[in-house]
């Protein structure tokens, strides 16, 4: 039993797009034709890959074929590539999972060597670090930026380095809450700031220096640069990266809540195993730009 790349596509297309209808127009068929690929791959291997719901979604089946696909995609993309040698045709893609925070300070510094000549196409999709490895284990995406050293099956494990945050408040925000002092009572009293739903930096520090409990008053910004300036306008207390506070720090724009206490989140660099020319090139990239700005794990 062989299974033909037009049945494949059609998986990946109809899971990336959302829907059946957009994914027919990316791949210039029609609707029914995309929908036939599919029942055709089911039938031949016996098995539901794609649950007709709004949009679809991937069952367990589903799941293991769109990652081979990706994989045979990108295997194939390193071939044309060297194939096309120097040429204009050489043209690559490459999907990676990453930290919002990574995305925000350094990582755009490490895709440039990769990006420059124009040939290479990278589709970044951002979860929280202890949250990336899942798009990574579903075949969403080639690699991930994480905060897990546990190694997924196939995969290469890859230390980047440790990404140090700090509880950052406006010097006004700390006279106004904390007049009496900080203790686990005032700074649950107080306002703090999410970047979203699965952000758990705050409740992480809470934990390791004030033994636990979580703010009920929240504000959700997912925004990086609007994370930091909630901050900074005096509305809450959040985690923020050296990387990207220190300007802040040094204006006195904001400053430590706790001078001191610190979160060191390990970042680890997670890629399938294929030893292409793109995944090597990427890997290096990223290693060497973590080495200037993160601290050695």
């Amino acid at each position: 039993m062989s299974i033909e790349i037009p049945q494949l596509e059609a998986v990946a297309q109809i899971i990336d797009a959302q829907s059946f209808e957009k994914a027919a127009e990316r791949l210039c068929i029609t609707q029914s034709a995309i929908s036939q690929r599919l029942r055709q791959l089911e039938t031949q291997l016996g098995q539901r890959l794609i649950i007709r719901s709004s949009p679809p979604t991937l069952t367990s089946a589903g799941v293991k074929i769109l990652k081979y696909y990706r994989q045979v995609s990108h295997l194939q993309e390193d071939l044309l590539s060297n194939l096309a040698g120097n040429s204009d045709d050489g043209i690559a893609s490459i999907a990676i999972g990453s930290n919002a925070d990574s995305l925000a300070t350094w990582l755009l510094d490490a895709l440039t060597p990769l990006l420059k000549n124009g040939k290479t196409f990278v589709e970044i999709h951002v979860d929280d670090q202890d949250r990336t490895h899942d798009l990574l284990r579903d075949g969403t995406v080639v690699g991930c930026i994480s905060a897990s050293s546990a190694p997924i099956q196939g995969c290469n494990c890859i230390p980047l380095g440790i990404m140090t945050y700090r509880c950052l408040v406006s010097p006004d925000y700390k006279a106004r809450y904390f007049p009496s002092g900080i203790n686990k009572a005032s700074i649950l009293a107080a306002p703090c700031v999410e970047f979203s739903h699965s952000d758990d930096l705050q409740r992480q520090y809470l934990t390791q220096y004030f033994g636990g409990g979580y703010p009920q008053i929240r504000h959700r910004v997912p925004s990086t640069e609007s994370f930091l300036e909630f901050i900074t306008r005096g509305f809450g207390w959040g985690m923020v990266p050296d990387v990207q506070s220190q300007k802040h720090l040094n204006e006195k724009r904001v400053i430590e809540l706790v001078e001191g206490n610190t979160l060191d989140i390990p970042l680890y660099w997670h890629i399938w195993n294929l030893r292409t020319t793109l995944s090597r090139t990427l890997t290096d990239s990223l290693r060497d730009e973590a080495a200037k700005v993160l601290s050695p794990i």
